[in-house]
Parts: C-alpha cells; sequence; structure tokens
C-alpha cells in the first residue's frame, strides 16, 4: 500500500515539473531603453530607445535576439505569438535597401551570413541547408530573381532558405472596405507586423500604426516547426541588411509570448518615433565646383543676353521734347503685344507708306486698336510732325477715325487709331468678295466724309490738311457710318494763313494739277473730295492705267457720258434697287466741279455741304464749261523749286490683303518760305 503511494506521488511531481518547464514564457518592450538584447554587426540600442539594425552604410548586416531561448516539449505543445513595429527608412540620395527579417534560430550566432541579398540570414553555401535550422518572415524591399521574388515589396515566410515557401505584396486587410490595401515597406512610416503559430499553422498580419490588428491574416501556412529545431530551443530575434542599396531599419517595440491567447499588446503612444535622417552635407569635388562655376557663368551671360535683346526688342527713341505728349505715348512692349508680335495674321492692309495691324490692348486699357507701321529714317522735321500727330488726336468728330497716339522707335513710327471692324470703303466698291453697297448708303458715306473734311477745313482751331482722300482711307464703323481716316500725312495751318511747309503727296487721278507748284491746300483736298465723289458713285478708281486710253481717267469719262447725254451710264452698274436719278447726276455733277482744273472754280468744303445736305443749287456748268473734265498729268520736277526725287508705291486698302489696284501713289516734297 505504501509503494502504491509513493508510485502515485513520484508520477504526480513529474508531471508537475513537465508543466513547469512548459510555463509561460513573454516579454513586452515599449522601447529598448532597459531591454537587455544580444546585438552584433552595426545594430544597436539608441539612446530613445529605438533598435537600429542598420545604420545608412553599404554592405553591412546586424542582428539582435533576446538573450534566453523558448523551449518545448512536444510539437503540439509548440505556441507563440508576437507583435513588433518596424520603420524602413531609405537613406537620402538613394532610392531603397534591402529588408528585414524576424528570426526564429536554433542559435544566435549568424555572423557568417552575408548582408546584400541575404539579409543578414545566410550566405551561399547556408543558403537552402537544412543545416541551418532557421526560419523567418522577411519583409523584403529589393527584387531578387535569383530567389524567385515576386515583387521590390513584399512578406515572406522562409524555411533554411530565403527561397520563401510562401509570399505575397506587402498589404493589410481594411475591415472598413472589406479587403486588402497596399503598404508601402520603404515608407518610413511605422508598421505593425504579427506572426502567430499553434496547432502547425503559421499566421502573419501587417497594418499600419494605429489600426487594429486585421480579422484576416496576410499570410498563412502550414508548416511543422519542430522538425527545423529537434532540439526543442528556438532563439527570437531579427536581422537587417544593407547593400549597394540602402536604408536605415528600426524595430520600435516588440511583444512575444508563447500563449496566444495572453500576448500583451504594444502601447502605440509609447513607442519612440521614428529618428529623422538629413543627407550629411559633401564637400563638392573639384570639378563639380568647376562645373558649377562655368553653368553659373553661361546662366549669366545668357540672362545678360535676354536682357539686352528684351530692351533692343522694346527700345523706343525718346527726346526731351516729347514729355509733353506722355499720354498720347504708347510703349512699343504695349503695342508689341496688343499685335501678338506684329504676326502676320493680324494684317489690316498695306499702304504706300507701311503695314496695318489689328491689336487688343491688355487690360486695364482692353480695346481694339489698328496700328499703322510707318518707316522714317530722317530725324529732321519729326518734332514738328509728332507734334501735328499729337493734335490730330485732339479733333473728335463723328465721322473721324480716333487717332489714340503714338509710339517711335529708330527708323519707324507707329500711329494708333481705333480700329474700325467693318475694313474700308474700297473693299465694297471695287472688289467681288463683299456685296455692293446700296445708293442710299453710299450717299449717306459721302454726307459722312464731307462733314468730316468741313470739320477739318473750318471746324477745327487750325485748317487740317489730309492730302490723302480716297475710298482705302475711308473706313466703316460698326453701323457702316463713313469714317475718314489715315492721318499719317495731315498737316496744319492757321486760319487765314497759307502753309508754311507743304509736300506733293497722295495717289494719281486724286492730285490736283497745281499740287506740284503751289502745295496743298484746301484746295486740293476739295479736288480729292470730288475724285472720291466720282469713284464712289462709278464703282471705279479715277485713273486706271489697264483700261482703254478713252477710259483710263475716271473724270474725262464721266464728261464724255454727260457730252453724250447719259451722264447716269457712268453710274457703277451694281447699282441696284431704288437709286434716284437726280442725286446721282447731282453728286457726279458736283464731283466735275469738285475737280475743276481751275483752283479758284472749286467750292469750299461748306459749300460742298450746303449742295448736299440743304438742297443748294449747283452752279450752271456743261461738259465744256472751263476746267471741267480735264485731266492733267502731273509732270514731276517741272517746278522751279528744289524738289526730292520722286518715288512710287502701290496703293492698297488699308484694312484689307486685297489684291494690288492700278493706282499710283506719289510723293513729291518741296520746300519754300519757312519750310523744313
Amino acid at each position: 500500500m505504501a509503494q502504491g503511494l509513493h508510485l502515485i506521488l513520484m508520477i504526480f511531481f513529474v508531471h508537475l515539473i513537465c508543466i513547469s518547464s512548459q510555463q509561460e514564457t513573454g516579454f513586452i518592450y515599449n522601447g529598448f531603453g532597459q531591454a537587455d538584447l544580444y546585438t552584433d554587426g552595426v545594430a544597436r540600442i539608441l539612446p530613445q530607445g529605438q533598435l537600429q539594425l542598420t545604420d545608412g552604410s553599404g554592405q553591412k548586416m546586424g542582428h539582435a535576439f533576446f538573450k534566453k531561448p523558448f523551449e518545448f516539449t512536444s510539437p503540439e505543445s509548440l505556441s507563440f505569438s508576437t507583435h513588433f513595429v518596424c520603420a524602413l527608412l531609405p537613406k537620402p540620395g538613394f532610392i531603397g535597401g534591402h529588408g528585414i527579417a524576424f528570426v526564429l534560430s536554433a542559435s544566435m550566432d549568424l555572423t557568417h551570413a552575408d548582408a546584400t541579398q541575404f539579409l543578414g540570414l545566410f550566405n551561399i553555401s547556408t543558403q537552402g541547408s537544412s543545416s541551418s535550422h532557421l526560419v523567418a518572415v522577411e519583409l523584403d524591399t529589393a527584387l531578387s530573381a535569383e530567389f524567385d521574388d515576386i515583387n521590390a515589396n513584399h512578406v515572406g515566410i522562409d524555411v533554411n532558405s530565403l527561397m520563401s515557401i510562401a509570399s505575397t505584396p506587402a498589404s493589410y486587410f481594411s475591415e472598413i472596405k472589406g479587403k486588402n490595401e497596399s503598404i508601402a515597406l520603404l515608407s518610413g512610416a511605422p508598421i505593425q507586423v504579427w506572426v502567430d503559430y499553434g496547432e502547425n499553422v503559421l499566421n502573419v498580419s501587417l497594418a499600419p500604426l494605429k489600426i487594429q490588428k486585421p480579422s484576416q491574416p496576410l499570410l498563412s501556412r502550414s508548416i511543422n516547426l519542430s522538425e527545423t529545431f529537434p532540439d526543442r530551443n528556438i532563439f527570437l530575434g531579427f536581422s537587417g541588411a544593407t547593400g549597394t542599396l540602402i536604408s536605415y531599419q528600426y524595430i520600435l517595440g516588440w511583444s512575444f509570448s508563447t500563449s496566444r491567447d495572453s500576448l500583451e499588446t504594444l502601447d502605440v503612444h509609447k513607442i519612440p518615433r521614428v529618428p529623422p535622417h538629413k543627407a550629411k552635407y559633401e564637400r563638392p569635388s573639384m570639378l563639380l565646383t568647376v562645373l558649377l562655376i562655368l553653368l553659373a557663368v553661361i546662366l549669366f551671360l545668357v540672362l545678360g543676353a535676354a536682357f539686352v535683346y528684351r530692351r533692343r526688342k522694346y527700345a523706343e527713341v525718346r527726346e526731351e521734347w516729347e514729355g509733353e505728349y506722355g499720354p498720347q505715348r504708347f510703349s512699343y512692349k504695349a503695342l508689341y503685344k496688343a499685335t501678338k508680335g506684329f504676326h502676320k495674321d493680324g494684317i489690316l492692309g498695306k499702304g504706300g507708306f507701311g503695314e496695318v495691324y489689328k491689336g487688343t490692348l491688355l487690360p486695364p486699357s482692353n480695346g481694339q486698336i489698328a496700328v499703322k507701321r510707318v518707316s522714317h529714317d530722317a530725324e529732321e522735321g519729326m518734332k514738328q510732325f509728332v507734334a501735328e500727330i499729337v493734335s490730330m488726336g485732339s479733333l473728335k468728330h463723328k465721322n473721324m477715325v480716333p487717332l489714340l497716339g503714338y509710339c517711335r522707335r529708330k527708323g519707324e513710327l507707329l500711329l494708333v487709331s481705333e480700329y474700325m471692324p467693318n475694313g474700308s470703303l474700297d473693299q465694297y466698291l471695287f472688289y467681288e468678295d463683299k456685296p455692293p453697297f446700296s445708293w442710299r448708303r453710299r450717299l449717306i458715306i459721302i454726307k459722312d466724309i464731307a462733314s468730316a473734311l468741313n470739320y477739318m477745313h473750318t471746324g477745327a482751331l487750325q485748317v487740317v490738311l489730309h492730302r490723302d482722300i480716297k475710298a482705302s482711307n475711308v473706313m466703316l464703323d460698326a453701323e457702316y457710318n463713313g469714317r475718314l481716316g489715315d492721318f499719317g500725312m495731315a498737316r496744319f495751318h492757321d486760319h487765314g494763313a497759307d502753309p508754311a511747309t507743304t509736300a506733293a503727296v497722295g495717289t494719281i487721278g486724286y492730285m490736283a494739277p497745281e499740287l506740284v507748284n503751289m502745295g496743298a491746300s484746301t484746295a486740293t483736298d476739295v479736288y480729292a473730295f470730288g475724285a472720291f465723289l466720282l469713284e464712289v458713285t462709278c464703282g471705279r478708281r479715277p485713273f486706271e492705267p489697264a483700261l482703254p486710253e478713252e477710259r483710263r481717267s475716271l473724270v474725262k469719262w464721266v464728261c464724255q457720258c454727260w457730252k453724250m447725254a447719259s451722264l447716269l451710264g457712268a453710274r457703277d452698274p451694281r447699282l441696284r434697287g431704288e437709286i434716284s436719278a437726280e442725286e446721282v447726276e447731282m453728286v457726279l455733277k458736283l464731283g466735275l466741279i469738285c475737280m475743276n482744273a481751275v483752283a479758284e472754280l472749286r467750292p469750299s468744303m461748306e459749300e460742298v455741304m450746303q449742295y448736299l445736305n440743304e438742297g443748294l443749287k449747283l452752279p450752271d456748268i456743261t461738259p465744256n464749261s472751263p476746267g471741267v473734265g480735264s485731266f492733267l498729268p502731273l509732270i514731276m520736277g517741272s517746278s522751279p523749286l528744289p524738289a526730292s526725287p520722286i518715288t512710287e508705291t502701290s496703293s492698297a486698302s488699308l484694312y484689307s490683303s486685297s489684291p494690288a489696284n492700278d493706282s499710283t501713289f506719289v510723293t513729291h516734297s518741296f520746300v519754300y518760305g519757312q519750310g523744313r
């Protein structure tokens, strides 16, 4: 009986010893300041409590192990759970590095291993050897084709080899979205990792720092750890490595328990933060210094050249006497931008003195403008010319195109006027692409121009001579009202005085016979207005050298029709609809009167206004009256006064790119009296 009791007691104590040997092993580190860990390689514990596996140097590895192994008595009793927080941060200037691994090893001595893609776990000899007795959960951040890695951001389970028995891209199961969300292992952000083993199944889970452990593991694999660790002793720890790819690798907290139900949860508020890293200053090499200096010099020269080019691009000619004209002067830069660099697509037309461009002023000015570029080489007389241009800007009349101002550059003068949306009158008289105007519209335009010219001769403070009246210089506003434009050749003189300076300029057919010898006057403007009356009524230019000789001169041809008792036959054959024969004949006769070869027999513009608007009876004339219907070609240079060489150029509409017409523009400058 006593022997039986003794046997029972012995069995009880043996069982008690077995239970004691399998007592629960566990620990928790919310930071490693007080941890007693085994470390080797470059691994160390930082003052702030972070476990640093690698220090940012290349071709290095580091290990850290809990010093005591945990033991298990049987395969069935082997189970554990661990929870750690890690952070992988690429070294500044590098694209990334090799990863880290949570390690289960039969030995803490892994100094024989290699760094780089071997993660400090194996070398070329031990890789794949069952004698390694090592299981790892790798967080791999480099793609190693030799180990069949799936990508450069994955989680794998390794048994004695870096050729993982299971791997998947790094991610976590989102309870909110009900699907896996990817995690960038090299983001530098803290990442939670859970590794659980029991009943021969190894589960791995990941999550960002402040996310609870997912309900579904990222990896789950059947594995019998007792076969890998026949001695039933397992050391726990971490391994990290660098190669040419370098990153800082940290473990911020670690919890472990041999009981899956009693694992203590890390306090994410107590674990240390990821240390910040800045690129170390490295003194540049001599070659780099020289290259930087050379680059700076080249950049300085380029910027200097750009500055000089820009200055020249927008350069203007300014003189002291122009100060009083400040409000009327435009900057070249503003006009350049308004016309988009004087782009050819913005050309409204080409005249004898230059091209005309459409432009839109930038805010706050806004508004559409027409810019005429006039070439000039001589500075002599420029002051008076600019003064007259500015004075033109002060003239206000509803039938004049407003002259807004000017700009001067070397060899160039730019005249700025208000943009007229419907172009010039000649487009509607001489070209087939525009519908012809009715007689009523033509008569309105004739009266508009007569009103403007009368204002210039009598209504302004000084007499203004236009000197280039013709259909191509008559603009049409939005309502097709006539506006007299192009004042580039206009000249001023006091009322009751003869102009001290004059120049014979204009287009053949519009130029009075006395212009060369006597100079410009109000009478020469009236002569040109008479030619304008005929071209508007007849739909052809005053002089067309391509026609037969008997029809070449419009004034002679109109007189010839009158002599044949068919004055209406001279009207534009395109005139349709209701016309007043009486009005047409009156305008034709008035045109002949205004073009009388004898200047003294021409009416003034005041009288012309009375004929057109007040029904004043025309003088009693016939086709054979003195000076009527005479076309006297100008004999240039016949004047005894000094004259400049004659220049002839094609004259065309200022607001259209229409084919060149047959009229000829003539300039013949001379000086008398107090001229310049």
